[in-house]
């Protein structure tokens, strides 16, 4: 399969999601309308959900969780080895970087993985792709549960104060949505998953809009004053250590484990990347727009990184292979 085709899915969410950073800088929302917008942000947040609920298939995800070989260690990797790394990068970071870009650090490392952009690349580069497609997913189902009190136990109090209220607005916003999915795909799944296309833009929008709200409310706070280009330059050289962690610390603990290559493969693929997906809905329901909005710079600068690195490393997984 050509790169040309794997990056074309995720093009457009990359695009949206350049276009509504500038959009933010140059016209954020303010004042009343910022309610308006964060009312509707949550609204589709609510849609990203009930459709994931509803594409889902029952049998994957108790498929996935009876594969405790793979996804045990994949979870322990993804949450508890990547939140370690991000724990130690937030503690560098809190010298040299605003407090709440610092933070994205610590949040970046216990997001879930993606689903949509691991699948694709393990299939480039010859992984399992029924097993990257269960256990990315699996993962992000979890990452609802656990990444809020994650990042509350592993940050302290004092850096984070997530009360029950902001558990409520998970459950409400984020967890209901998608059981009510599971309970209804008897009659509307198999109609979701053939208009594939039409929920593709549908999710990119919900995501593009809790991005844009949070921006928004970081921009007024003045965003761009507090992140210099000094300050960009050492969350660039973060991320970077981040991603030498993720790709090169999941294909060593994959081969540690004594995985197939194909098992490997997805390893790799699904411990190594972060779902903006998840991300930018959790931070948005969390926080205020201007806390969610530097919250969420690591986590976008990962992710445009990671697809970037991601074509190339599955291109050369490939080839070898075929030699």
């Amino acid at each position: 399969m050509p790169v040309a085709r794997i990056m074309s899915a995720f093009d457009p969410l990359v695009r949206l999601l350049l276009l509504v950073i500038v959009l933010a800088s140059v016209l954020p929302v303010t004042g009343e309308g910022r309610e308006i917008a964060r009312t509707i942000s949550n609204s589709g947040i609510f849609l990203l959900f009930l459709l994931n609920g509803l594409r889902l298939p029952r049998n994957d995800v108790l498929a996935g969780i009876r594969n405790a070989r793979f996804l045990l260690p994949l979870s322990a990797w993804c949450f508890v080895a990547m939140g370690a790394a991000g724990w130690m990068l937030w503690r560098i970071g809190a010298n040299v970087l605003p407090e709440q870009v610092a933070l994205g650090l610590l949040f970046l490392g216990i997001l879930p993985s993606t689903v949509q952009s691991a699948t694709a690349y393990s299939s480039l580069a010859g992984g399992n792709v029924a097993v990257s497609v269960v256990a990315a997913a699996v993962l992000n189902v979890t990452g609802v549960f656990i990444t809020a009190p994650l990042l509350a136990l592993l940050a302290g109090t004092e850096a984070v104060e997530i009360d029950i209220g902001g558990l409520e607005r998970i459950a409400t916003i984020l967890l209901l949505p998608f059981l009510l999915g599971q309970i209804a795909q008897g009659w509307l799944g198999e109609w979701v998953r053939q208009r594939r296309r039409v929920t593709s833009w549908a999710d990119r929008l919900c995501i593009g809009m809790a991005v844009y709200v949070a921006f928004s409310g970081a921009v007024e706070q003045g965003l761009w004053t507090l992140v210099d280009l000094q300050a960009w330059a050492i969350l660039l050289a973060l991320v970077a250590v981040f991603l030498l962690v993720g790709f090169g610390g999941s294909w060593l603990f994959g081969g540690l484990l004594g995985l197939a290559r194909p098992d490997r493969v997805s390893f790799l693929f699904a411990g190594a990347q972060k779902s903006i997906a998840i991300g930018a809905p959790l931070a948005a329901v969390l926080f205020p727009p201007a806390i969610a909005g530097l919250l969420l710079l690591p986590v976008l600068t990962y992710h445009l990184l990671q697809l970037m690195l991601s074509a190339p490393l599955a291109n050369r997984l490939n080839r070898q292979l075929q030699g």
